[in-house]
């Protein structure tokens, strides 16, 4: 089976068609009236080829909302600076009610960047944006990026929204060491799947739909290993969790649904408990030394 998208870049179309579907609905989780010039008839066609898209759907909508969430909480609390990693074709600067003094900074390839700024030339932004046109895999240029970021004295939240889970195991030990050296980073958002969560992909053979943009960090203690790159969590937020909060549940068929139900009822607790937390996001702080 030949896959739709050729490179992790073309899920950035595919993830901003599932914010347009999304903004579509009556009873959306948020609204981003952007995501569908941005998503084009290209996200649409990644969409409708890949066979994960309803379950991709139901993620997109929750781990967005979750992410919106987390930086109300981390501006309230005093960030001023966000800094966007492989920022895709979000549009957060332009669709959230942010104060005009934050300052958002979007770093990504610049193939990305060029179509994200032609699309939105009409429009403004809520806060400072500025982008920054780079390929993260350069250690060089990132170091000197988050070395000019930290210069300036700001309280910064790094948000990596859809881009560790296509790194190795090595690669996001040296972001995560990289970033440490940021002495005025407050928050690090990213992804989290769980060994369990791992395994399913590779039961239901999403890693051949995505063959071409494949999921490499697989961790064998995920919160041990951040751990050990001096990061703790703040906060993480569990699908399946918040999608009882939203009453959004998963497109699940109907013998799924009834599977779901019978193992709640007959699995023992701790199993259950590892079973809900199959995925979602978390917000991570530095370890400080006391």
């Amino acid at each position: 089976m030949s896959s739709p998208i050729q490179d992790v870049s073309d899920t950035a179309f595919w993830i901003a068609y599932h914010r347009k579907l999304e903004t579509e609905r009556s009873d959306a989780l948020f609204r981003d009236p952007f995501a569908g010039k941005l998503a084009g008839e290209r996200g649409k066609n990644i969409s409708e080829a890949m066979p994960t898209s309803r379950i991709v759907a139901w993620t997109v909508a929750i781990r967005t909302r979750i992410i919106d969430e987390f930086l109300e909480l981390a501006i309230n609390s005093g960030t001023d600076t966000v800094l966007s990693l492989g920022a895709g074709l979000d549009a957060r600067p332009y669709r959230l009610k942010l104060p005009a003094s934050l300052r958002w900074i979007e770093a990504d390839y610049p193939h990305v960047i060029d179509y994200k700024e032609a699309q939105l030339r009409d429009d403004k932004p809520g806060c400072h944006l500025e982008r920054v046109r780079i390929d993260l895999a350069d250690r060089g240029a990132r170091t000197q990026l988050f070395a000019r970021i930290a210069a300036g004295g700001h309280e910064v939240l790094v948000l990596t929204e859809g881009v560790v889970p296509y790194l190795s195991n090595e690669a996001v030990a040296l972001l995560a060491d990289d970033l440490r050296t940021m002495d005025n980073i407050r928050y690090w958002i990213l992804d989290y799947f769980s060994p369990q969560a791992m395994k399913y992909r590779r039961r239901r053979r999403v890693d051949v739909a995505m063959a071409n943009a494949p999921f490499k960090f697989e961790p064998a203690d995920w919160f041990g290993f951040f751990k050990q790159h001096g990061w703790q969590p703040k906060e993480i937020r569990y699908f399946s969790d918040e999608a009882v909060r939203y009453r959004r549940p998963p497109p699940l068929p109907l013998h799924l649904r009834l599977l779901s139900t019978t193992s709640r009822l007959l699995m023992p607790a701790q199993k259950w408990r590892a079973v809900r937390r199959f995925a979602g996001y978390v917000m991570l702080e530095p370890i400080r030394s006391s």
